[in-house]
């Protein structure tokens, strides 16, 4: 069959002929993966692939670097994207998320604790982690080494970064370990085999734990805290409460938690209370709203004893009269666990204590309670007297509030 009389005439579409834009265009939508494999193909793709504009984008996607950074390194883009991956290559999966993570931190800690920021210690090398690995004989995950990286962990200070506790007569606050310390605290023993603290709170001796293997029911790179088996004959034997699944997810949704407003600072430090925003209850001009945390120093699965302890913050409208004002005078809780066991107490005050709430004025308070099932949630109400009018009595509801243990396995050891 005769070819058509306008293709005999047309010029054959080669890569030499296309002109450079419209090219440019193309490759500025590549990876870098594909964009360096261009320099492979042909003379003109190698050149292409080399213009600088093109690599702009992969500085800001994987190295999160700025416009005054590439001018203060006084570099190209290209030279910098392969000066940082010389560097850092092997954790380009995880470094933007991880770097942006710590520098929310820090621009976090600078406005509301800045005392917190000069506990941090500068990054490590990378053959600091390799000799740590060579040390324990076993290997850390690229995302706990990728964070190392970024910055080593902090001092042995308090208050500490992953965040505090306070009761009456109980204070907890668990620094982010540096990789000498970490690697110090790897342990071998039962129960606890190649496992390395993330953190450590000098007042309870309490670490959070990473499995750098799948022994003894652990998953690997699971993070969890231990917690003594008193029931068992075996002392090695602890139940692990979970915290999370990998370095990557526990570091950031607890940074993420921080840099939300999702933990009070309270004194300088961060305190982990969680705050359910459906848990408020307004009565008249008075609003209460809870916070909770569980304890996992203060618990134990056999025996069955959950500790929880739970902030409350109770507050009158500054748009409210000034004879509302009223002081508290008793509270009253009904308590449920997971088995619909009821129990309700009642009595004066609060934490021995008969706040007055005046307009705009706020009133916390710390408490704690137990169950022997692994949820719970609680409900009540306080009773006010408006100072006004000694005669007026009136009741303020307290919103339900649910309390859950975290989810916890056995250690087969």
């Amino acid at each position: 069959m005769a070819a058509p009389p306008d293709a005999e005439l047309s010029p054959s579409l080669s890569l030499e002929l296309l002109p450079t834009d419209p090219l440019l265009l193309i490759l500025s939508f590549l990876d870098y993966r594909d964009l360096v494999s261009c320099c492979y193909l042909n003379r003109r793709l190698n050149q292409l692939s080399r213009h600088d504009p093109l690599w702009k984008r992969h500085c800001k996607k994987y190295w999160l670097i700025s416009e005054e950074e590439k001018a203060r390194r006084n570099q190209g883009w290209r030279a910098i994207f392969i000066s940082t991956y010389c560097d850092l290559g092997r954790y380009i999966q995880y470094y933007a998320t991880l770097k942006k993570a710590w520098d929310d931190l820090e621009q976090y800690l600078g406005q509301w604790c800045p005392r917190m920021i000069s506990s941090l210690k500068e990054s490590v090398r990378e053959e600091d982690l390799d000799a740590v690995e060579a040390q324990i004989r076993c290997k850390l995950p690229d995302d706990y080494r990728c964070s190392f990286r970024i910055h080593n962990g902090q001092k042995l200070v308090v208050p500490g970064l992953m965040g505090s506790m306070a009761l009456s007569n109980h204070y907890r606050s668990e620094d982010l370990l540096d990789i000498d310390t970490a690697a110090g605290g790897f342990q071998q023993r039962l129960g606890l085999k190649q496992c390395l603290p993330l953190t450590f709170c000098i007042h309870t001796g309490l670490s959070q734990y990473m499995a750098l293997e799948s022994v003894e029911g652990r998953n690997k790179y699971e993070i969890f805290y231990q917690c003594p088996d008193q029931m068992a004959r075996n002392p090695s034997a602890i139940v692990m409460f979970i915290t999370g699944t990998s370095y990557l997810e526990w570091f950031t949704s607890y940074v993420n938690k921080v840099v939300t407003g999702g933990y009070p600072i309270i004194r300088d430090q961060i305190f982990r209370y969680v705050h359910d925003k459906d848990c408020v209850a307004t009565t008249e001009d008075i609003t209460v709203s809870v916070s909770t945390s569980f304890l996992p120093e203060l618990s134990s699965v056999h025996p069955p004893h959950y500790f929880f302890t739970y902030r409350i913050r109770i507050e009158m409208s500054k748009d409210a009269l000034p004879e509302n004002i009223c002081q508290l005078e008793s509270r009253y809780w009904k308590i449920t666990n997971a088995k619909g066991d009821v129990e309700e107490v009642q009595g004066p005050g609060v934490v021995g204590e008969f706040p007055v709430i005046s307009p705009g004025k706020v009133y916390e308070y710390t408490s704690c309670t137990t169950f022997s099932t692994t949820s719970g949630y609680m409900e009540g109400y306080y009773t006010f007297h408006c100072l006004s009018n000694k005669d007026r009595f009136f009741n303020v509801t307290i919103p339900r509030f649910h309390m859950v243990c975290p989810t916890f396995k056995v250690s087969t050891a």
